[in-house]
């Protein structure tokens, strides 16, 4: 009896002690686990390039014809001929629309039988003054007489003229808003004629910035209807003072527009290119982390591995530092302070990162920006 009590005895703590192993075991390899260190977390960089930068204003404006109007009738009538088509190309001159002229014709040409009359009888009061043969009052009557008809035919002329609207400029004439047959008051609209082969567009900018314009500036500048081109122009006009309630200026610039894109009214986005250009620090703006405390950057730098950590690589960390930046373009931003070129920054994967992180270099997969400027040798 006591010789099975020991067997059963000694089982239990045997088994106690292979439990006890195993526990020992599972809490061994926890604590290794916790005590490895992290995996590399992979991130994507790209180099600071030091670009030869022009710095610019931007603004927006509005497109304009250099010539521009909406033809309108002088004086009322019924519209006889249009002798246009829509969107058609006019010369200067050209005839647009005639309004029904028989009345004014045919005042005319009593006006102007009157006037031949009144010229016969003064030629013929000329000649009897000569002799004495009428009075001088006679005379000044008959001469007055004259000028009168004279001036009711120039007049007669003038309104007969205005029955017949004529293109003022060479231009491309839009949709008519009339027909044939239509009674048409005085300023009734017919159709609207631009001129398209020079554009202006105006736009307005601070009163800080006139020192820095000049006429010839280039511009550049951009409309929704062809998105990713450019267009360039020059300043031609500075308006000669500041608005008092905005206290900006009004610039007027000029382009070419000899294939007729661009329209009058279209929205320009629209860059002021200076003429100073300085060797610039710029990244990416997707390497730019921008919270209250200041804007900063996370640099890829070299680090000392932890104990047990053998590799032949790099060990790669991240180094936050604070930067100052400038003008952003392009996908690209202006680092005016805190920043070489040359020094690697992250573009991607900077979630959660933070001093002394160990990270790993992925390829990159996000499209780098393509400024207009070309890069300078550091």
């Amino acid at each position: 009896m006591l010789r099975r009590m020991l067997f059963m005895l000694g089982a239990v703590i045997v088994v106690v002690l292979i439990l006890a192993a195993l526990k020992f075991n599972s809490i061994y390899q926890q604590i290794q686990q916790f005590s490895a260190p992290a995996p590399a977390i992979s991130v994507e960089a790209q180099t600071a390039r030091r670009l030869d930068w022009q710095s610019r204003l931007p603004a927006i404006g509005t497109l304009k014809a250099s010539q521009g109007i909406d033809l309108s009738v002088e004086v009322a009538g019924t519209v006889s001929e249009v002798q246009f088509r829509s969107g058609e190309q006019v010369a200067k001159g050209q005839p647009i629309v005639l309004l029904d002229s028989e009345v004014e014709q045919a005042s005319l040409a009593a006006a102007e039988a009157d006037l031949a009359l009144s010229r016969l009888e003064f030629q013929r009061a000329r000649s009897l003054l000569e002799r004495q043969a009428v009075s001088r009052s006679e005379f000044d009557r008959l001469n007055a007489e004259l000028q009168k008809a004279d001036a009711s035919v120039a007049q007669l002329r003038a309104s007969l003229a205005k029955k017949r609207v004529l293109a003022p400029f060479a231009g491309t004439i839009g949709i008519r808003q009339v027909d044939v047959g239509d009674f048409l008051a005085a300023g009734t609209p017919i159709a609207t004629l631009q001129d398209l082969s020079t554009l202006f567009v105006d736009f307005y900018l601070a009163e800080q910035h006139v020192p820095l314009l000049a006429l010839g500036q280039r511009v550049q500048l951009q409309v929704a209807a062809y998105p990713g081109e450019r267009f360039e122009g020059v300043i031609s006009a500075l308006n000669p003072k500041v608005e008092t309630t905005t206290r900006n200026v009004q610039v007027r610039a000029e382009l070419a527009n000899p294939d007729g894109r661009l329209l009058p009214g279209m929205f320009a986005d629209l860059q002021v290119l200076l003429p100073t250009r300085t060797a610039q620090v710029v990244v990416p703006e997707t390497a730019i982390t921008y919270t209250l405390y200041g804007n900063s950057v996370l640099l890829v730098s070299e680090g000392t591995p932890p104990e047990g950590v053998a590799s032949d690589e790099p060990y790669l960390v991240v180094e936050r530092r604070f930067v100052s930046t400038g003008e952003r373009r392009d996908g690209l931003v202006l680092i005016l302070d805190g920043l070489e070129g040359g020094e690697r920054v992250i573009t991607a994967g900077q979630l959660k990162l933070d001093n002394g992180t160990h990270i790993s270099l992925a390829d990159t997969r996000t499209l780098e920006p393509e400024p207009d400027q070309q890069p300078t040798t550091d």
